[in-house]
């Protein structure tokens, strides 16, 4: 990934710092990397890099440990959560009691967004809902006739995911194509994660010896993104989007791929996964947003908090064109110009929550 040197970039730099705690390496690569460009440009002593703990369900009494020993160094002036798991809301309340001075970003929160919008100043979150019309409109881009729904009761309980659901089915059923909603094994059940990889590698041949090669699929669960992407390619089906879009999600394990530390050089592995398909003859048959989600928004999160910092945007609401232009500028950082970030202000209930931001990408066809 293109980042500025810290030489080169002493005219870009910021008083204090700013602290970004992120999911360990265990649990996602890609959020556990997102700071990386940081560091690359303002440097290990403006950038602050920690973890929760893997096991922060049972754990969060450590992670208001973690978010108030950072508030102890009153250099910290801004905090990137990425993702804001549960347990955030809490840390949150009791760093507040020390200090209001610090800009706080939520990326990917897990906690309800009645309750954590006055907790952060600032929520990224990829628009799960509105991705459900656009994977279905970009499956039929790439030739869909039926489209292949995998989930199960858990995720499906979460109004986000069943609501995208909901959205891919409308938009299918508006274009023409058949929608087949498919419950697998929960991979945290009793057959675990073993089971649901094996109903996907004997469903999709099924489904496409069923209903022909232009069958599009996807899956809800992060686990099974790679089985998913072998099992298509092996019967040339169509592959929207994985769970989380992204080019690392799934891509290098279903292909072999090593991506090294740090997930470093996003348009060799793009031109890879695409050489991969052509050989495959998969070209334009897979597609995911150009750059990963989760990078993008923690890498625009603190961006904009920059900004605040040094006094560019307003203290007290968001600049919608500040924020817009910080993620923009990343995708274009990386990967160039062509593709278009957008966003919309969350909405619940008729209420209108101006600092939770949902944000979409367009596609790029590999």
């Amino acid at each position: 990934m293109t980042g500025i040197s810290i030489e080169d970039n002493d005219a870009l730099s910021f008083p204090g710092k700013i602290a970004v705690i992120t999911s360990p390496f265990l649990t996602s690569e890609d959020d556990y990397y997102s700071p990386n460009s940081l560091l690359a440009k303002y440097g290990p002593d403006k950038i602050i890099h920690v973890t929760w703990p893997v096991n922060f369900l049972d754990r969060q009494e450590r992670m208001i440990d973690i978010v108030t020993g950072l508030s102890a160094d009153m250099e910290i002036r801004a905090m990137i959560f990425n993702q804001a798991v549960p347990g955030c809301n809490a840390a949150v309340n009791k760093l507040r009691e020390r200090r209001n001075d610090i800009f706080i970003v939520y990326c990917s929160g897990h906690e309800a967004a009645n309750v954590s919008y006055s907790h952060a100043n600032l929520h990224l979150e990829p628009n799960a809902l509105d991705m459900g019309s656009e994977m279905a409109m970009q499956a039929r881009k790439q030739g869909a006739k039926v489209f292949v729904h995998y989930s199960f009761p858990r995720h499906m309980i979460q109004p986000s995911l069943s609501g995208r659901r909901d959205l891919v089915k409308e938009t299918c059923a508006a274009e023409g194509i058949q929608f087949i909603d498919t419950e697998i094994p929960d991979p945290v059940e009793e057959a675990g994660l073993s089971a649901a990889r094996q109903f996907i590698i004997d469903d999709v041949p099924r489904m496409v010896a069923k209903y022909g090669e232009d069958t599009a699929f996807f899956c809800t669960n992060c686990h099974l993104q790679a089985d998913l992407i072998r099992a298509i390619v092996a019967s040339r089906a169509i592959y929207p989007q994985p769970c989380c879009p992204s080019p690392y999600h799934g891509f290098p394990q279903a292909f072999g791929i090593e991506t090294g530390d740090g997930l470093a050089d996003l348009n060799a592995l793009i031109n890879e996964i695409s050489s991969i398909a052509a050989e495959k003859n998969m070209t334009d048959r897979l597609s995911t947003w150009p750059v990963s989600a989760s990078m993008m928004i923690a890498n625009a999160g603190a961006e904009y908090a920059i900004k605040w910092i040094r006094g560019e945007v307003p203290r007290n609401r968001l600049d919608d064109r500040a924020l817009e232009d910080c993620m923009n500028s990343y995708v274009r950082g990386v990967v160039g110009e062509g593709v278009e970030v957008t966003m919309i202000s969350y909405s619940e209930n008729g209420k209108v929550y101006d600092n939770i931001k949902l944000v979409l990408m367009s596609y790029l066809d590999l």
